[in-house]
């Protein structure tokens, strides 16, 4: 039975993380013998934490008792670094993915975009490739699905090796949940196979026609994009300044095993539908405010009931 976690709030990702982990029913606790120190919120916090800081391992535990986080988590007592690294083993991709898609599962996008991209997946010295000259640089591939109005992620998939464009969206399009969705992509999903997948969902697929010798390019969905293509499709480049974002925070992939690397860039995209989650919200609010003139004690009741302090918002 879901048991509710009692804590004041203290800070807006904290909030977001409380509801994320409710939205699951998330039991506070996975044993039912033995000690219970830490819950199942509290790890999945100072996880989040730790991602964010973008610091050594040994670094955020040493700070964390200088840091107001151990009061608003609850913390019994500080966890060794150990613990943590332990604890980012425990939660596997398929429940990572769900944490995914509870972040984004309200939302009804009418316009999405898919792209790749690559990411460094070896954390190396450029003091010592510049001495030796050029080294072998291993990569991964990305692939991201994103909503183009509210920027947010929707799915992703990590490959340890770079594979087609084509190969990551079959597996995006056959798990997608939004219907009546246009999807745009670039000529690196130009493929009949991917426009049969996302019209069995009941969604619109767009991806500009290969160059190739031929008038008429062959399939009958790739023929019926080409012919009719959507004003919207200028949208698509959305999809690459959220992949700008992520590549802001994720300079290289700290992990080393293959399934560790996987979960690591998972973690980053929930952190970053968290966060995004909060702007889109502060966004709205003051539009609200802008548009239909509410004075500063509506205003202010929207705020309370939403457990956000809207006081500077009001005056900026």
């Amino acid at each position: 039975m879901q048991k509710q976690l009692y804590y004041q709030y203290e800070n807006k990702l904290q909030k977001q993380i409380i509801k994320l982990c409710h939205s699951l029913e998330l039991s506070l606790h996975d044993n039912s013998l033995g000690p219970k120190i830490y819950t199942n919120y509290q790890r999945i916090g100072l996880i989040v934490l730790f991602l964010r800081s973008r610091k050594a391992l040994r670094d955020f535990v040493s700070e964390l008792y200088e840091s107001r986080w151990v009061m608003w988590l609850g913390l019994k007592e500080i966890p060794s670094k150990s613990s943590i690294h332990s604890w980012m083993q425990k939660f596997n991709l398929s429940f990572l993915r769900k944490l995914l898609f509870q972040t984004v599962e309200k939302e009804k996008p009418s316009v999405m975009a898919i792209d790749a991209t690559g990411i460094d997946s070896w954390k190396r010295s450029r003091h010592y490739e510049r001495r030796i000259g050029e080294a072998y640089m291993p990569y991964a591939k990305a692939d991201v699905f994103v909503d183009t109005e509210k920027k947010l992620v929707h799915d992703c998939i990590l490959r340890i090796k770079p594979r087609h464009d084509v190969l990551g969206a079959k597996t995006i399009f056959r798990r997608i949940k939004v219907k009546e969705t246009l999807i745009l992509a670039d000529k690196g999903y130009d493929a009949e196979e991917l426009h049969k997948i996302v019209a069995k969902s009941n969604n619109m697929f767009f991806a500009p026609i290969r160059k190739s010798s031929r008038n008429r390019p062959k399939g009958w969905l790739r023929r019926k994009a080409f012919d009719n293509p959507p004003a919207e499709k200028g949208m698509r480049s959305i999809v690459e300044s959220v992949i700008r974002s992520l590549k802001v925070r994720i300079n290289a992939l700290r992990s080393r095993l293959h399934y560790m690397k996987k979960r690591e860039f998972m973690w980053h995209v929930i952190i970053y539908n968290l966060e995004k989650g909060l702007q889109n919200l502060k966004a709205l609010l003051k539009l609200i405010f802008q548009l239909a003139f509410l004075d500063r004690a509506v205003y202010l009741f929207l705020g309370r009931s939403l457990n956000l302090n809207l006081a500077n918002l009001w005056f900026a």
